[in-house]
C-alpha cells in the first residue's frame, strides 16, 4: 500500500493536529521520500515507518513535538542535516538497517541536543574499529547505542515499568484488602476472647466444684465427730448404769 493511502487511513477520520502516535509500517513511498506527512501533525509524538522503501528524510515535514522516529529497514544513506531543524525535541531514533557507513554521515546528530537513544545495528558503520567509542565521543548527549549505554548496561524496558502500574490495580484495592484482613484479625481476637472466657468460665466453676467437695468433706468430717460423740455419750451411758446395776446388786446381798 502506497504511504500516502496508508496515512490517509490510519487517521481513522480524525484530525491530523489530533493525532499522537502515526505507525505506517511496511507500506510503499513512490519515490523514496515521506508523502502523505504534512505540518498539520503538530502534535505527533511518536512517528514510525519501519520498512516503507524511503531512501530520504528531506522531505519530512517540521514535527516540533515528535520524541521518537522509527526508520528502520529503509535505504537511507544520508540527508540526516534537517532532523535537528524539523524534529528538534527528538530523543529516540532508530536507523537500523539502513545505509549508513560512516561517522560523518551521523554527524548532523549533534545538533540533536535532546538525543538520548540512537540505533544503528545492521547498519555498516558498526564494522568500524572503535565504533561504540566513536560515537559516543562525537555524540556526548547519547546515553543509549544500540540499547546499551557507554558502560555496556541494556536500557531499562519502559513496558517493565508499565505493567507494575498495571499490576499495582486500581486505587482503593490495597485498602479493601487491609479492611478485610482487619476484619479476620478482629474475628481472631474474638474467638480468643470468647475462648479465654469459656476457660475462665471453666476455672471458675472448678473451683466451686471443688469449693463444694471442701465442704462435703467438711461436713461428713463433722457428721462422723458428732456420731462419735453421741457413741461416746451412749457409752459412758451404758457403763454408767452398769455401774449403778452393780451397786444394787450389793446393797441387796
Amino acid at each position: 500500500m502506497e504511504m500516502k493511502k496508508r496515512i490517509s487511513l490510519e487517521l481513522r477520520n480524525r484530525n491530523p493536529a489530533e493525532v499522537a502516535e502515526l505507525v505506517v509500517d511496511n507500506c510503499r513511498s513512490s519515490d523514496g521520500e515521506v508523502e502523505g506527512l504534512t505540518d498539520e501533525y503538530v502534535e505527533l509524538e511518536i512517528l514510525s515507518m519501519v520498512n516503507a522503501g524511503l531512501s530520504s528524510l528531506s522531505k519530512l515535514p517540521s514535527l516540533p513535538k515528535l520524541r521518537k522516529l522509527e526508520v528502520s529497514d529503509n535505504t537511507i544513506s544520508g540527508g540526516l542535516d534537517s532532523l535537528a531543524e524539523k524534529c528538534p525535541n527528538l530523543t529516540h531514533l532508530n536507523l537500523g538497517g539502513n545505509k549508513i557507513k560512516e561517522l560523518s554521515t551521523i554527524e548532523p546528530l549533534q545538533n540533536l541536543k535532546n538525543l538520548k537513544s540512537l540505533d544503528l545495528y545492521s547498519c555498516e558503520i558498526t564494522a568500524l574499529d572503535d565504533y561504540r567509542g566513536s560515537v559516543f565521543e562525537l555524540l556526548p548527549q547519547l546515553t543509549y547505542l544500540d540499547g546499551f549505554d557507554q558502560e555496556d548496561v541494556e536500557v531499562p524496558d519502559s513496558e517493565d515499568d508499565n505493567d507494575e502500574d498495571d499490576e499495582a490495580g486500581p486505587p482503593g484495592e490495597d485498602d479493601d484488602d487491609e479492611e478485610e484482613d482487619d476484619d479476620e484479625e478482629g474475628s481472631e481476637g474474638d474467638e480468643d476472647e470468647v475462648g479465654l472466657s469459656y476457660l475462665m468460665k471453666e476455672g471458675i466453676q472448678d473451683e466451686e466444684d471443688d469449693g463444694d467437695y471442701v465442704e462435703e468433706e467438711e461436713e461428713d468430717e463433722e457428721e462422723d465427730e458428732d456420731g462419735d460423740e453421741d457413741s461416746a455419750a451412749v457409752q459412758g451411758e451404758k457403763r454408767k448404769r452398769d455401774a449403778d446395776d452393780e451397786g444394787d446388786d450389793d446393797d441387796d446381798e
